[in-house]
């Protein structure tokens, strides 16, 4: 029988799991990159205005959950505050620091569409590692069974499944060692047992201390894994809440007509 994908689910199995790398158990304690400070962001182009003078603060720990309809600018967002795009105006500091090559080298991001070398699943994760200086089987055999594909490191990584894929590409992003990871929509068109899998991978990944940052449009995905959400709105923040307080009692109109299932423009 299928076990109900719920937050107590999650966090059990994440409490069961093995920890990706030996360092991770230290990480609150060494983070160096919160508070994300946005002020005044704004992003301009094809003479439209996709980020509008947005605001917003994000602390170190947890889950934070952008949500919002599609064209709000949560991928722009994104990719402006890991460095991939410059702002039109505004600032973005990571505990004072600029989106620098510096700051992504301790950031990781997964897109929507896994991004894999046509090569082996083992050497897929071994690529990335030796991007940090690391040659170590043991820490690539870690990885890819925490993820669930050590027994298909051998296999041609464009041959495996969605959702296979996807957890490769999170095993890749987290063999950086990142402090934070930013995942943007990983688990968009997937099967459930995929779904719960990957969720199990970053409520894991989170309770060793990794601050995730997930686009999401699944609203029971966002109440199994959001410590806050952060709903954007026509490139602003219409709100930013702790989980409960978002789902149960939202001060947005555009909030609230978007957990009623009604059509936000």
């Amino acid at each position: 029988m299928a076990l109900p994908m719920t937050k107590a689910t999650l966090e059990v199995a994440a409490g069961s799991a093995t920890p990706f790398a030996d360092q991770t158990s230290a990480r609150a304690k060494t983070q160096t990159l919160f508070p994300l400070e946005v002020r005044g962001l704004c992003f301009d182009a094809g003479g439209r205005r996709l980020i509008d003078n947005l605001d917003l603060t994000l602390s170190a720990s947890g889950t934070t959950m952008i949500m919002g309809p599609n064209g709000a600018g949560k991928s722009v967002f994104f990719r402006l505050i890991h460095g991939l795009l410059q702002p039109s105006s505004g600032s973005i500091n990571w505990a004072g620091k600029l989106p620098s090559e510096a700051v992504r080298r301790k950031q990781a991001l997964v897109f929507q569409k896994p991004v894999l070398l046509r090569r082996s699943v083992a050497e897929n994760v071994d690529f990335v590692l030796r991007t940090i200086g690391s040659q170590s089987v043991e820490q690539r055999e870690q990885l890819l069974d925490r993820v669930g594909l050590l027994s298909l490191s051998k296999q041609p990584a464009r041959l495996l499944s969605g959702g296979e894929q996807q957890r490769l590409s999170l095993a890749r992003a987290l063999a950086l060692n990142p402090e934070v990871l930013l995942l943007d929509e990983p688990t968009a068109s997937l099967d459930p047992a995929s779904v719960m899998k990957i969720e199990q991978i970053v409520a894991d990944a989170v309770s060793h201390g990794v601050k995730v940052i997930f686009i999401t449009h699944d609203l029971g995905q966002a109440r199994r894994l959001a410590s806050d959400v952060v709903f954007l709105h026509r490139g602003k923040v219409a709100e930013h809440a702790p989980a409960e307080t978002f789902f149960e009692c939202p001060d947005s109109e555009a909030v609230r007509d978007f957990l009623a299932g009604r059509i936000v423009l």
